[in-house]
């Protein structure tokens, strides 16, 4: 029982976590502002226990694998969740369903944790739905905004569709191979015609998960009409769970079809870079501003990932990390933006430093680490994705990932230049709660000295 908790240590946490808010909701309940705090001080022991103690170790016959590395990624998804709680603090406390809200994105993490230890197909998969079922219901909880409701009815109907591939996929893998373990099915994968079908399929339903170009369309109306933390979490939390289980998958399963996959990750990234940013240029909502921004940095991922070494799993956890304190930066604010002004428009910005200082900078951080300005550390997280990439030896596509940074810089640099412009009239300064400050300080701490302070890239590699 010992060897099962310390090796589910992050999972017992956030299943105490649920157990507690189920508890407090059959009770009389507790104040918002009570439960919020208990919960973020939960998160904050969730990540601490999370990034530290970590063994190796398989449990329930093979299909549960930790390591220093999944534990780390782990801390990752539990920190983003914990800097969530707090930029969005506002919104928490005005829901009627507090308690219901956590115990929905709780579960869907416990799903991405199960997810990135997942080294069986069909434990896989049941985490999969567990990580995803979750968020479709929460992208509906602005239940006075008719938005909202479409907005979780396209998550559920593109997630169904996403899952039925992949699991036809996986039919397929369990067909040829006659095994759900991914030691077994390793060695029996080959460049045979069904072998690469069963691939497709498989590497489709990543592609929703991650919005990856052509099966990004659900993506900026789910962004714009869920609630602001349900689309950050989305972004950052969901984004980040999907590309570890990719990675692990790609190597462990799929290994033996580099040579074909190859092609078709440095395709879709390609495709993905150039929709996402010229998309971007034409948006006027914050919201989906952001969302063909992310579409952008998935092009980017899969730069990293098209290396197929070790480097591509250092570079993505490490890309991911930055990521998640660049992202929530910027929807943290976007959430005090619309909670106390009613901001939902990019020129509506033109003006925010004379409102807050402090936001705008907050601001103008998470779009430059964003965009890859030095010394950001996004500048640093692109930098090490493109390496990864240009372990192959194709400068072509190195080259054109450039390309696709210069033209980023257009629409993240247009929203900076408005965030430093006077404003046309007298506007009123905007309040900013000590919860969201702290939260955006740790994005603005991560920002900044992420990219920086070289050892933590040096610890990713060696746990790898």
């Amino acid at each position: 029982m010992f060897e099962y908790l310390h090796l589910m240590k992050s999972e017992a946490m956030v299943l105490l976590i649920i157990f507690i808010l189920l508890f407090i909701k059959l009770g009389k309940g507790l104040p918002n502002d009570t439960l919020l705090s208990v919960v973020q001080l939960l998160l904050l022991c969730t990540v601490v226990v999370s990034f530290g103690f970590n063994d190796t170790g398989r449990i329930f016959n093979g299909m549960f694998l930790h390591n220093t590395l999944v534990g780390f990624q782990k801390g990752i998804l539990a920190l983003a969740v914990y800097i969530i709680s707090l930029v969005c603090s506002n919104w928490f406390r005005q829901t009627e369903h507090l308690a219901e809200v956590f115990v929905l994105m709780l579960s869907a993490l416990l799903g991405m944790f199960l997810l990135i230890s997942a080294d069986n197909l069909l434990m896989f998969y049941l985490s999969l739905e567990l990580s995803s079922i979750p968020v479709a219901a929460l992208a509906n909880f602005d239940l006075n905004r008719r938005k909202s409701s479409e907005a979780a009815m396209k998550m559920i109907m593109n997630s169904a569709l996403a899952s039925g591939i992949m699991l036809f996929g996986i039919s397929l893998i369990y067909g040829l191979t006659g095994s759900l373990d991914f030691a077994q099915i390793w060695g029996q994968v080959k460049t045979e015609p069904i072998h690469m079908m069963a691939f497709v399929f498989f590497f489709a339903a990543f592609a929703f998960k991650l919005s990856v170009v052509p099966f990004h369309l659900w993506t900026a109306d789910v962004y714009e009409g869920a609630p602001v933390p349900v689309t950050a979490f989305l972004s950052a939390v969901s984004k980040g769970a999907v590309t570890f289980a990719m990675v692990n998958v790609l190597a462990k399963v799929f290994a033996n079809l580099s040579g074909s996959w190859y092609v078709l990750v440095v395709g879709l990234s390609v495709v993905t870079m150039l929709v996402g940013n010229l998309f971007a240029i034409r948006q006027d909502n914050i919201l989906r501003f952001l969302a063909f921004s992310s579409i952008a940095q998935v092009g980017f991922i899969l730069v990293g990932v098209s290396g197929q070494n070790d480097q591509a799993t250092v570079a993505t956890t490490y890309f991911i990390l930055v990521y998640v304190f660049s992202n929530l930066a910027a929807f943290g604010v976007a959430a005090v933006l619309l909670s106390e002004a009613g901001i939902t428009r990019i020129e509506q910005l033109k003006g925010l430093y004379t409102r807050s200082p402090f936001l705008a900078w907050a601001l103008s951080l998470g779009l430059f680490s964003l965009a890859g300005v030095p010394p950001a550390a996004g500048f640093f997280g692109k930098m090490f994705l493109l390496m990864a990439g240009a372990s192959k030896g194709n400068y072509v596509f190195i080259g054109i990932a450039t390309l696709n940074m210069i033209i980023s810089l257009y629409y993240y640099l247009r929203v900076v230049r408005l965030i430093f412009t006077s404003a046309d009239k007298d506007v009123a300064s905007l309040q900013v709660s000590r919860p969201v400050m702290f939260g955006l300080g740790i994005c603005i701490a991560g920002i900044i000295f992420t990219g920086v302070i070289s050892w933590i890239y040096d610890h990713i590699q060696s746990l790898v």
